[in-house]
């Protein structure tokens, strides 16, 4: 399998004020083409700011990361807008979604970025609502939709671009069980059609339909294990 990620001895310290605090000391992994990933830990261990490296959201301190077989730190700042736009799809805990655009609008946001012109966007952000199962709601407002179908509309318009990776960040952190498992069942057939699916999660539940889990603890990795038997298909709560 083709490597799309690779870091190595990746390092990231904040100043806050006079204090330095080190939140990534020295990770190396290294994720191929078509994986699907966990990155677990308790609060501190440093899963979103190496969450927010590998979207090119954030720099490290020291270290190297390699997507795609390009070294990022040689890359411009026009070259890291067009990755974070068209390689990587993110989707966020609080959906991130504009309240007075419409789900069509708000999905086809990055396209405007890309240079579609409307007509292809209208399409294509249909095209990725009706894969989220939203084709009935495309003028609706986030306002008028529940919290699950509000992240829906999130993974169409991270789905908009055909991006390389998916970014998921505490992707059912607002949703209640029965949601997140319905989520998280999308994002199972997302994996299924050859996506690259990489979540930050604290409960082990949703850890457990990653294929691989990478533990985080004080900036390190703890450990990198595969998964045996990840979730699949629809689960009933019990």
């Amino acid at each position: 399998m083709a490597t799309i990620i690779e870091t190595r001895n990746i390092q990231k310290t904040y100043r806050m004020g006079v204090e330095e605090v080190q939140a990534l000391k020295s990770i190396n992994i290294t994720i191929n083409r078509g994986e699907y990933v966990a990155f677990m830990g308790p609060s501190g261990s440093g899963k979103s700011t190496l969450m927010n490296i590998i979207g090119c959201l954030d720099t490290p301190t020291a270290g190297t990361y390699t997507l795609n077989q390009k070294l990022v730190s040689d890359m411009s700042e026009n070259e890291l807008a067009e990755v974070r736009n068209k390689e990587i799809g993110f989707v966020f805990q609080t959906f991130n979604l504009l309240p007075r655009a419409s789900c069509l609008e708000n999905v086809a946001l990055p396209l405007i970025y890309a240079g579609y012109g409307k007509a292809e966007r209208s399409e294509k952000a249909f095209l990725a609502l009706k894969s989220v199962g939203l084709e009935d709601r495309v003028h609706h407002k986030p306002n008028e939709l529940s919290g699950g179908q509000r992240q829906r509309v999130a993974i169409a318009r991270a789905l908009v671009n055909d991006p390389s990776i998916i970014l998921a960040d505490e992707p059912t952190g607002n949703l209640d069980s029965k949601t997140s498992y319905d989520i998280m069942d999308l994002f199972h057939e997302l994996h299924q059609k050859g996506n690259t699916i990489i979540m930050v999660t604290h409960e082990d539940d949703i850890a457990h339909y990653a294929h691989r889990v990478i533990r985080l603890r004080d900036g390190l990795v703890e450990s990198d294990n595969v998964n045996p038997s990840p979730t699949t298909g629809k689960r009933e709560l019990v």
